[in-house]
């Protein structure tokens, strides 16, 4: 026994020898969440349930978005993400299918909400859907691991600081156990995903039975939901996006949020609404921006408010292409009209190298990620048009060599 514990107390201390960055981080994390105590009891957090939440506390460094000094990020993709990959016709049916079910054992929970918020029961359910898959995915992450660790080491560490200090509050008001509290990798929790500052602003009980829910409730959790989209601006009656087919002189470049027109002047323009839908006179007045998800090459949409409204939720165009094209498809099973198209995927750093360049030339204000987004395909639109190129809005080796070769 004695060999035993003297060789346990030579491994110990050779640990501490050959990772004294892991003892110091662990320890440096430690003083940093016991300096949060003060701001937590402000909170009307208690000792007991602050100490309950933070005993034995790690962070988790494999979660993206951190900012490690002397470590690289995670890796990229080695190509981009193609938009047929993410809006999977396959995936949606399916999804679609599975919504329908629970809009017949949900309806009357679905008429409540949208009488009270204006938002359609197939937006929830989509979101619902896209989210968590109705409640069938379990999320992985223990949420104050999250938070804690993106408040201490991530890029956005104030904003994460206050979601994990809301985070023991929603513990200490006894909203969900510690060990039901889990989360995606960046600390949204529940069936419709919040954070915890979101909880605080829209979460409800709808289901009166006396607590928000957003873990268990599906109808707090729907509720919810809707209550953000009409905070941020829901249009009660009117569409997220038309699908349409646009002229083959388009000026893919312009597909922005900043232009913005009556959707009666671009039909003008030569576009036409997908499967011939008929579009209101009312709804003609409507602004409405171009959205181009694969340049020129595959399904083109005519975005109105809502489409951005969505996008609050979460902020990537193919989640919103994604949550909006369900909605239709519970009611309507017809897929896109225009085929995605099977092009060449450029690698990420390629579209990376891109991006820098744009970037150079004052063409392009993002971010540097290697993802053919919005602004990026925009910002190629101009490139290829100031150099006589063929004008597709889409990262190609054709581009690249060009810029190469400048």
């Amino acid at each position: 026994m004695k060999n035993r514990a003297a060789i346990a107390i030579f491994v110990l201390i050779f640990a501490a020898w050959l990772f004294p960055q892991a003892a110091s981080a662990d320890a440096a994390f430690d003083q940093f969440i016991q300096s949060l105590w003060p701001q937590a009891q402000r909170m009307g957090v208690s000792r007991a349930t602050f100490d309950m939440a933070t005993r034995g506390l790690e962070p988790d460094l494999s979660l993206p978005d951190l900012d490690i000094p002397g470590k690289r990020p995670p890796e990229q993709p080695e190509f981009v993400q193609s938009p047929a990959d993410y809006v999977s016709e396959r995936q949606i049916d399916r999804l679609a299918a599975h919504a329908r079910e629970l809009s017949a054992q949900y309806d009357a929970t679905l008429k409540a909400i949208e009488r009270q918020y204006g938002v359609p029961r197939n937006v929830l359910l989509a979101i619902w859907g896209r989210e968590t898959d109705f409640g069938r995915y379990k999320l992985p992450n223990s949420a104050i691991r999250v938070l804690a660790t993106q408040a201490y080491i991530g890029k956005r560490r104030e904003k994460f600081r206050e979601e994990f200090l809301l985070a023991l509050k929603i513990l200490q008001e006894g909203h969900v156990k510690l060990s039901d509290m889990k989360s995606s990798w960046a600390g949204a929790m529940g069936l419709t995903q919040f954070l915890p500052s979101e909880f605080y602003k829209y979460a409800v009980d709808f289901d009166g039975d006396g607590k928000r829910d957003i873990w268990n409730s599906v109808p707090d959790a729907l509720a919810a939901a809707a209550g953000q989209l009409k905070a941020k601006g829901w249009q009660t009656g009117e569409r997220w996006a038309y699908e349409v087919r646009a002229p083959q002189n388009v000026d893919c470049s312009i597909g922005v949020p900043e232009v913005r027109r009556p959707l009666k002047d671009w039909l003008a323009a030569g576009f036409v609404p997908a499967y011939g839908k008929k579009i209101s006179p009312r709804e003609l007045s409507q602004e409405a921006s171009l959205l181009q998800p694969e340049g020129i090459y595959g399904p083109a949409f005519l975005t109105l408010k809502n489409y951005y409204v969505i996008k609050e939720y979460n902020f990537s165009d193919l989640y919103v292409l994604f949550v909006g094209h369900l909605a239709d498809k519970i009611s309507d099973p017809k897929p896109f009209e225009g085929a995605w198209a099977k092009i060449p995927l450029m690698k990420t750093k390629d579209v990376e190298t891109m991006q820098k360049v744009l970037t150079e030339k004052g063409i392009y204000r993002d971010k540097i990620d290697g993802k053919a987004g919005m602004l990026t395909r925009a910002a190629l639109g101009q490139y290829q048009k100031q150099s006589g190129l063929k004008l597709d809005c889409w990262p190609t080796p054709e581009v690249l060599r060009h810029m190469q070769g400048r």
